[in-house]
């Protein structure tokens, strides 16, 4: 018992310094409308989905703590990301209470449906006991380009002078790869939004712009701006495009959720985290992100342009992940410092 706990001490250490390090240079929020004064900042629909789940599922209503009105937990609690807002190959998700077989059911079927392996799991006490319940998801996504864009020179991003790799269109590049990317707009060369097709159902929004709103509002400007462009759509022959590529790994955990009694039941949120694991090249996207959310037992309670256009993502731009049909996106990332980013990703 000794050396488990040992262990587990030691787990949770070298968790909080991975953490520490990834909040230092990236931001995990848990709202699409969640702002940060982080200026490299991602959101994944994983954690909301995992939250409907503890509403839905265990709360069996809204997540109110007692004596603490949660700012965070209200906007959360009007689950404005749904699974229905993905595709059901995309994701997997359960709720449950705490065992060991609960643990052998998820690692099963994300092997099953994904061919992966979790992050967390590993860091739960999965000891059984009275009210304790875990909410889990993943949501996965790998989709490839429709064509291959071509590898371009290493070069600057921003006014960083370390150099980052870049995928894209230049002077060079087989005219096919202009069928992929449709112009939103250019304003100007500080101004400007592409979407990319991919082989799927998935399309790649990339905007630039160092507008520092939250996601949400960057989202709707950027179809605003769509609505009131009335210059050239089509990827025109002398257009070039430069993307950069990104690797990045983060874990956070939403610690003003935890410890904290939900009003009207006998729960306390013991855990509530996610992950993100995101890699973006010249071929396509991966994306791996986990959410879990754990109970704990508390005290009973009473119940248009000529010239050519340069769509240069190389200083700060927001991209967004959103599949067909859909309404709102299921990734969003902010970009003010590529180097630092991919310092995060697994190697």
């Amino acid at each position: 018992m000794k050396k488990l706990l040992a262990a587990l001490a030691l787990l949770m250490v070298v968790s909080g310094s991975a953490m520490a390090k990834s909040d230092a240079m990236l931001d995990v929020l848990p709202l699409l409308s969640s702002s940060s004064e982080q200026q490299n900042r991602v959101w994944v629909g994983t954690f909301q989905l995992a939250w409907n789940d503890l509403m839905d599922g265990i709360v069996k209503g809204p997540v109110i703590f007692e004596g603490d009105k949660s700012k965070l937990a209200k906007q959360l609690n009007k689950q404005k990301f749904k699974a229905d807002m993905l595709s059901e190959d995309s994701y997997y998700k359960t709720y449950g209470e705490i065992s060991p077989e609960l643990k052998e059911t998820i690692e099963k079927a994300i092997k099953e449906k994904f061919n992966e392996t979790s992050d967390v799991l590993n860091g739960i006490d999965w000891t059984p006991g009275p009210n304790k319940f875990l909410v889990y998801a993943m949501l996965k996504k790998d989709f490839k380009f429709l064509t291959a864009f071509d590898i371009l020179k290493p070069a600057k991003f921003g006014r960083k002078f370390t150099k980052v790799q870049y995928f894209g269109i230049d002077e060079n590049s087989d005219k096919i790869l202009d069928d992929m990317v449709h112009v939103m707009f250019y304003n100007s060369s500080k101004d400007f939004a592409v979407m990319i097709d991919t082989e799927g159902a998935d399309k790649l929004y990339l905007y630039r712009t160092n507008d520092n709103k939250a996601f949400d509002r960057l989202y709707s400007d950027m179809f605003m701006k769509r609505t009131q462009y009335e210059g050239e759509r089509d990827f025109m022959s002398k257009d070039e495009l430069k993307v950069p590529d990104i690797s990045l790994y983060a874990m956070k955990s939403f610690n003003e959720l935890c410890n904290k009694r939900i009003k009207g039941t006998d729960f306390i949120l013991d855990q509530a985290l996610e992950t993100v694991d995101f890699k973006m090249n010249n071929e396509g996207v991966k994306l791996k992100s986990e959410a879990v959310i754990a109970t704990k037992m508390s005290m009973p309670i009473m119940p248009e342009s000529v010239k050519p256009r340069k769509f240069y993502f190389d200083d700060t731009f927001v991209m967004f992940l959103q599949e067909s049909g859909k309404t709102k996106p299921y990734f969003a990332l902010r970009v003010q410092d590529v180097s630092l980013i991919n310092k995060t990703g697994k190697k």
